[in-house]
C-alpha cells in the first residue's frame, strides 16, 4: 500500500505542477488578472485529481513515461474544474460550497465564474495542441475524443439528462445508468483512453480502457449517491442531502443504502475484470478498489 500511496501523492504533485504552469498569471495578462484567479481558485481546490491520475496510470500501465501524458492530464482536469464551477451555479445546482471553501460564483460573482468556466473548457485544446512531446496524430486523437466526452455525446448530455429527470416521477435504473454513463463515465473513459493514447496503444486496448472507465465512472457515481445521505458536509466538502432536496432519482432512492452498495461492488469487479489486458496493473487494482471504500 506504501508504493501505491507514493505513486497517488507523485500524481497529484505532478498533475499540481503542471495547472500552475499552464495556468500561469504574468504581467502581459494584466487585464485578465481576476479571470486568471477565478481559474486558478477552481484548479486549486484540491480534490482527489482522479482523471489526471487515471491518464498517467493507463500510459505507465503500458510501459511509457507518465510524463509523456502532461498535457492531456491537465487537460482533463481542467475540463473537470470547468464542469464544477457550472454545476455550482444557481441555474444548474446551486452549491455554495465546493471542496469546503466557497463556489467559484460565490467568491468571484456569478458572471466571473461563468466566465472562468468558460475558460477552462477552452485552454484544454490549447494545452494539448502546443504540448512538444506528442505526435500530430496523437493530438488530434485526444482533441477528439475530449470534445466527445465534454459535449453533446457526454458530460453535457448527462446534465441535461440529469436536470430533466428532476421534473419526473418514472425515472428508472436504466435512465440513471444512462445517465450516469454520460455525467460521469464519458469523462473517467476518456482520462483511461487518453493514457492508453499517450502509450501508442493499440485499439484493444484503448477499447478495453474505455471499457474500465464507464464501468468505474458507474460504480463512482453510485458510491457518490450513497455518500450523500451517509455522509457529512465536513466529510464531502460540500452539501449533503442535496439529491433529496432537488428531488433526485438516484440509486439510493430506487434501492436504498445496502441494495445500492452491492451494485457498486459488482460493478467494480466487472472494471476490474477489463484491467486483464494490462497485466491487472497493481496500481490500477489498488486505485479501483480505493475508490470503492472511499469516504469522500
Amino acid at each position: 500500500m506504501s508504493d501505491f500511496k507514493e505513486k497517488m501523492n507523485e500524481y497529484i504533485s505532478f498533475t499540481e505542477d503542471n495547472l500552475r504552469k499552464y495556468n500561469a498569471y504574468s504581467e502581459s495578462m494584466a487585464a485578465q488578472k481576476h479571470l486568471i484567479e477565478a481559474m486558478n481558485y477552481s484548479l486549486e481546490a484540491g480534490g482527489k485529481r482522479i482523471r489526471p491520475v487515471l491518464v498517467y496510470a493507463f500510459c505507465n500501465a503500458l510501459g511509457c513515461d507518465y510524463r509523456k501524458a502532461a498535457a492531456p492530464a491537465a487537460a482533463m482536469e481542467m475540463i473537470h474544474t470547468f464542469s464544477l464551477i457550472h454545476d455550482d451555479l444557481p441555474a444548474m445546482d446551486n452549491d455554495d460550497f465546493r471542496r469546503g471553501k466557497p463556489s467559484c460564483h460565490k467568491a468571484f460573482g456569478e458572471a466571473l465564474a461563468i466566465l472562468a468556466g468558460d475558460a477552462l473548457c477552452m485552454l484544454p485544446f490549447e494545452v494539448i495542441a502546443d504540448d512538444k512531446s506528442l505526435t500530430a496524430d496523437q493530438k488530434i486523437r485526444l482533441v477528439s475524443c475530449l470534445a466527445k466526452g465534454a459535449g453533446r455525446e457526454g458530460m453535457g448530455a448527462g446534465q441535461v439528462i440529469d436536470m430533466e429527470n428532476e421534473e419526473r416521477t418514472d425515472v428508472d435504473e436504466a435512465n440513471l445508468r444512462n445517465m450516469y454513463h454520460h455525467k460521469t463515465g464519458q469523462l473517467i473513459a476518456v482520462s483511461c483512453m487518453m493514457g492508453c493514447i499517450c502509450a501508442g496503444a493499440d485499439e484493444e486496448k484503448i477499447r478495453a480502457a474505455a471499457d474500465y472507465g464507464f464501468k468505474l465512472g458507474l460504480a463512482f457515481q453510485i458510491i457518490d449517491d450513497i455518500l450523500d445521505v451517509t455522509s457529512t458536509t465536513e466529510e464531502l466538502g460540500k452539501p449533503v442531502g442535496s439529491d433529496e432536496e432537488e428531488n433526485k432519482t438516484t440509486f439510493v432512492t430506487l434501492y436504498g443504502v445496502e441494495k445500492a452498495q452491492e451494485i457498486a461492488n459488482d460493478i467494480t469487479e466487472e472494471a476490474l475484470a477489463c484491467l486483464d489486458i494490462f497485466g491487472n496493473d497493481p496500481f490500477l487494482v489498488q486505485l479501483t478498489e480505493m475508490l470503492l471504500k472511499r469516504k469522500n
